[in-house]
């Protein structure tokens, strides 16, 4: 793969603070290490360097020539609050959180691409280098965007990138439309008469209301939702009792639903209200029902897409980088920075055999540290590409 030398040369140093990130992971909007980190890293480059946004996020601003136009690259920086189970000598060293998303890894890929383009300047234009807090679940991309990102620091395009442990190393997927899924969160709260476990019929079950809602649900995907459209709705959590002998009183229940487009999104959330509510109303229970739209789909635009494209074929090979994978069900808040600009997201390979070969959100999960350089060398191609001095 014919990545930029002066990157594959850096792999031990991108490896160095891609590790350091793993073994010291920050929760969202609490990145204040990693951003410390970043933003000292930039500065020694001799890259301008803004702090704060979005709580903890870093921006950097790098400019050669004198063209006017910008090209905005992002990175997410957060941890995931969950254990970690890898056994590796650079694991969390922080109970309860860890990288398990690769964000350690996008974070030093952009640095290691700063650092090469802060070296050569081999563009003409502006480079803005966007680390992003609160990818997981906090909404740090739309925050970001509310406050100001592209107008103090104007872009023509943005990009994103994300590692993919189901695709080969070496590889990419690229879509010119949906790449990724809207994703929303609901939350039912089931109320019924507690009371001793031994008389049932005195009572109103709430656990077992709440068993037939979740079950409810899964039917409408099945038989409401269109064949050839997509939803997922995942009950994740379920909450009720304190006693092996007490019926309880409530029970509560929790998950995310994903669509791709929003009359399929307005569908499901109709639907769940109405299951939830008309399941406890059978059982004379009652059920509160809260749906919030989180993530909108993360939908490339079809001209960036294909130049990102281009982009991942200089550095990866011809035949190389996917254009017809279908989407994903995951959910992604760089879509709202794709509402703001034409731009495009794209996911790398980093499946080697056993390295890399474990999902992201697990507890095994690691960062495949061959694909520093070749992340930092897209993300380098494309601003010599966009911002070609010819």
């Amino acid at each position: 793969m014919p990545v930029i030398n002066r990157l594959a040369d850096m792999q031990p140093e991108m490896q160095g603070w891609r590790r350091d990130f793993h073994a010291h992971p920050e929760l969202r909007f609490e990145e204040r290490r990693t951003a410390a980190q970043v933003a000292t890293l930039l500065a020694s480059w001799g890259i301008e360097v803004h702090t704060g946004i979005a709580t903890t996020g870093v921006v950097g601003v790098l400019r050669a020539g004198s063209g006017g136009r910008a090209i905005g690259l992002r990175a997410d920086m957060d941890a995931l609050p969950m254990p970690e189970a890898t056994g590796l000598p650079y694991a969390s060293t922080t109970p309860g959180v860890m990288h398990a998303c690769g964000h350690d890894g996008h974070t030093s890929m952009l640095l290691g691409a700063a650092k090469y383009l802060a070296e050569t300047r081999n563009f003409d234009g502006t480079v803005v280098f966007i680390f992003q807090p609160g990818e997981e679940g906090g909404a740090g991309g739309r925050i970001m965007v509310e406050e100001g990102l592209f107008t103090r620091f104007p872009c023509d395009t943005v990009y994103g990138l994300h590692n993919d442990p189901t695709l080969p190393l070496g590889e990419a997927d690229i879509r010119d439309d949906v790449m990724m899924a809207a994703s929303d969160r609901f939350f039912v709260t089931i109320r019924g008469q507690g009371g001793h476990a031994a008389r049932p019929h005195g009572g109103i079950d709430p656990i077992v209301v709440g068993a037939q809602i979740v079950m409810g649900f899964q039917t409408i995907v099945a038989r409401r939702v269109d064949p050839l459209e997509s939803a997922v709705i995942s009950t994740t959590q379920f909450h009720s009792g304190t006693a092996e002998n007490v019926i309880p009183d409530e029970a509560q229940l929790v998950g995310t639903v994903r669509t791709l487009t929003p009359s399929v999104q307005d569908l499901v959330e109709a639907a769940m209200r109405r299951v939830a509510e008309a399941t406890a109303a059978a059982h004379d229970a009652v059920a509160e029902f809260t749906y919030r739209r989180g993530y909108p789909p993360t939908v490339n635009h079809a001209e960036q897409a294909r130049r990102a494209a281009r982009a991942a074929g200089t550095v990866l090979g011809t035949g190389r980088v996917h254009r017809d994978k279908p989407p994903v069900m995951g959910g992604e808040d760089f879509s709202f920075m794709l509402l703001e600009r034409p731009g495009a997201y794209i996911k790398l390979g980093q499946a080697a055999g056993a390295k890399g070969a474990a999902q992201v959100h697990t507890v095994g999960y690691d960062f495949n540290d061959e694909l520093l350089p070749i992340g930092a060398s897209f993300f380098a191609q494309l601003v010599e590409q966009e911002l070609s001095r010819g």
